[in-house]
């Protein structure tokens, strides 16, 4: 196939696929050439060994004056982007090299990352990296995307991702060298609330900072980054220019409600009412704290309000000032159904011609309810993200859970998310051995008193609980888990094994998240059964080597997760398994919980208040109704058609269902379809 001709200066080959078998004669017929100086390889995929016979020969043969290797999909981990023939353009693929500064530690490694590297056998300087730096440095301009670093590295902190270059130009915001690159921005619009939706770490809090004027975007360009008016330039032509033009100017004030509110009592002091007072410029404090239900707390201290306490408090801090950018980083979490939607009532209320309102909401329906269009953000987790252009709400959603972008003919995830209730298993499908009972049962916490009806349950199934906060929900679990006896009833609970995980994790261990599994779930963490069903889908391999007390809460939920399905148990008990997690991170996650029951033939009690979650989890359900916090009712289990007719009931609101994905979808209050569905008293349609 080859000459082994020794006085060759150019090989140039070009095929559609390069096997092993080519690459191993091609290396072979080039060991006894002194004189090449350009290997020109042109192709659509390289496997894994043929990259390494290549890096072998680069090593040990003589050095290349040019080497190129142009390809789509190069050895098993590199990026794989769909091809485009309408446009040569998206066919040049440009790349970005990530270097994780928790895990590469040069000092207590061999640098293989640079050893291995054919460019660097070539005597260029692609990876560059001594024993005394804290991070290794990766040309991407010089990088060929072989990927072989990605694999010799012993920390795993090296992520090589092909792009189409046509991103190249829409470039916003990178951080530094080897770090999280944005593309594209949101397009707000002045009277409509633009929501966000993607996945932890790409990029929505950035895009927010940007927005508000809070952070300059730097086009890609750190080392020098650009002025306002080449800024300006760059977005010329588009509705950005203009935005940013105000901002600019001063004309818009920025206004973030932030993601984190259980750390705003170390930001500041005082009590709600005293706080509401500084800021009210809108005079319509009143209004809005009858909305968010905060004429009971007013007079108590900051640093003793609960986390939904907390954020309706940080909602009502935003509403009440004069601002025309309102922006609401996660305004559902830690609320309930009920405040969730009167959160997004409260939110609507800010509309006007001349304002703009921008969303991050991780709950599918609340997102849905709250916005008027929705641009989505696809890419990879800490390394890059894009913003779609804008969507309807309906189609935007959708697109997020097909998984797939049809304006630029994109996928970026390998399955689209369906939720069908139909998959919760039968009765047929399941043969169910154990029934079990409990006895009803009181228990009274000073003013509180939550009395239980007597119910029943079996394996393999899931029993959602469903109540406002403050309803006794926690402590019905606490009460099953034997951690807090009953005044009466107890007697007759029956003895089962159960693991319960908490509704707040606090991390105790010091230690690494691997030490910790082997301390809890030695026999579970190892079985290929469990690794299959819930460490992978979890991605608790990445965060093996992470001190559990650096993980972030959408981190240590999952490692809680993990720990609550490995420990052997009759009884799971799961309390809001949602909090911190993504959209996505929270499809998988009742995914799992369901698998996993069904599996292991086990019964599990959920509490959730993301309604899509609690709808795709529930076999049946236990309604909690009467006055929060003051007396409060759990009802025999039911029907997930009926347990969730009574809740919607309770709460005023009706459903119906998405024909292409089925997932749940808010009616808007007195829309034809919801006073149509009120007066048949179907508030929850299980199937249109």
């Amino acid at each position: 196939m080859f000459s082994t001709n020794t006085s060759l200066k150019e090989v140039h080959l070009e095929k559609l696929f390069l096997t092993d078998h080519d690459i191993e004669i091609l290396v072979y017929g080039l060991m006894y050439n002194n004189t090449l100086e350009v290997l020109n390889l042109s192709c659509n995929q390289i496997g894994d060994y043929g990259i390494e016979c290549l890096s072998e020969y680069l090593g040990k043969g003589p050095p290349l004056k040019k080497l190129m290797i142009h390809h789509n999909h190069i050895g098993n981990t590199g990026a794989r982007m769909p091809r485009n023939k309408a446009t040569e353009e998206t066919d040049k693929l440009t790349r970005i090299a990530i270097v994780n500064s928790d895990k590469c530690k040069p000092k207590r490694c061999r640098q293989e990352c640079k050893k291995s590297c054919p460019v660097v056998r070539m005597g260029k300087l692609c990876i560059e990296v001594t024993p005394n730096d804290k991070i290794a440095v990766i040309s991407e301009e010089l990088c060929i995307g072989c990927g072989i670093c990605v694999k010799k590295c012993p920390f795993e902190a090296i992520t090589i991702i092909n792009l189409p270059s046509n991103l190249e130009k829409d470039t916003t915001h990178r951080y530094s060298q080897n770090s999280f690159k944005l593309h594209r921005l949101p397009i707000p619009r002045p009277g409509e609330v633009l929501g966000l939706v993607g996945t932890n770490g790409i990029g929505k809090s950035t895009a927010l900072k940007i927005l508000a004027g809070k952070q300059k975007p730097n086009l890609g360009r750190y080392v020098s980054p650009p002025d306002w008016s080449e800024i300006l330039n760059h977005f010329r032509g588009s509705e950005l220019q203009n935005y940013f033009t105000k901002i600019l100017e001063d004309d818009l004030k920025a206004l973030i409600k932030p993601q984190y509110v259980d750390q705003i009592p170390r930001a500041v002091k005082g009590t709600v009412q005293q706080l509401l007072d500084k800021k009210d410029e809108r005079d319509n404090q009143s209004e809005i704290c009858d909305l968010l239900d905060l004429q009971q707390i007013r007079d108590r201290s900051i640093e003793d309000l609960s986390g939904g306490e907390l954020q309706r408090f940080a909602c009502a801090m935003v509403c009440i000032q004069a601002g025309d950018i309102f922006m609401f980083d996660e305004p559902s979490s830690y609320l309930d159904v009920k405040q969730r939607l009167k959160a997004a009532i409260t939110i609507r209320s800010l509309i006007q011609p001349d304002k703009f309102i921008i969303v991050v909401e991780h709950d599918l329906s609340v997102l849905d309810y709250l916005s008027d269009f929705i641009c989505c953000l696809y890419g990879v987790p800490g390394a890059y993200g894009v913003v779609t252009m804008p969507f309807s709400v309906r189609e935007g959603i959708n697109i997020f859970l097909d998984g797939f972008v049809p304006t630029e003919n994109l996928r970026f995830r390998d399955e689209s998310l369906v939720f069908k209730v139909a998959e919760s298993a039968t009765e047929e499908e399941v043969k169910r051995m154990n029934h079990y009972e409990y006895p009803s049962m009181t228990k009274t916490m000073g003013q509180f008193k939550l009395t239980v009806n007597q119910g029943q349950f079996t394996d393999s199934e899931i029993l959602v609980l469903l109540g406002e906060n403050g309803t006794g929900k926690t402590t019905f679990i606490r009460m099953l888990a034997g951690n807090l006896p009953a005044d009466e009833g107890s007697d007759e609970l029956p003895h089962l094994n159960i693991s319960y995980k908490p509704q707040k994790i606090s991390p105790k261990s010091t230690g690494i998240v691997r030490q910790l599994l082997h301390e809890k779930i030695r026999d579970a963490y190892v079985h290929p059964q469990f690794i299959t069903d819930v460490m992978k889908p979890l991605k608790i391999d990445d965060i093996m080597d992470q001190e559990v007390q650096n993980l972030s809460g959408g981190e240590l939920q999952r490692v809680a997760m993990a720990l609550c399905l490995g420990k052997p148990a009759d009884v799971y008990l799961i309390d809001e398994p949602s909090a911190y997690l993504d959209s996505e991170q929270r499809l998988v996650a009742a995914k799992v919980i369901k698998r996993f029951i069904l599996h292991a033939k086990k019964t599990g009690f959920v509490v959730e208040h993301d309604f899509i979650m609690a709808t795709y989890l529930a076999d049946r359900v236990i309604v909690f109704e009467g006055i929060p916090s003051i007396d409060t009712t759990a009802n025999t289990p039911q029907s997930l058609l009926a347990g969730m007719n009574r809740f919607l009931e309770l709460l005023g609101i009706t459903f119906r269902r998405d024909p292409n994905n089925f997932r749940p979808r808010i009616n808007k209050n007195n829309s034809v379809k919801d006073v149509e569905q009120k007066r048949a008293g179907q508030y929850f349609f299980l199937e249109d």
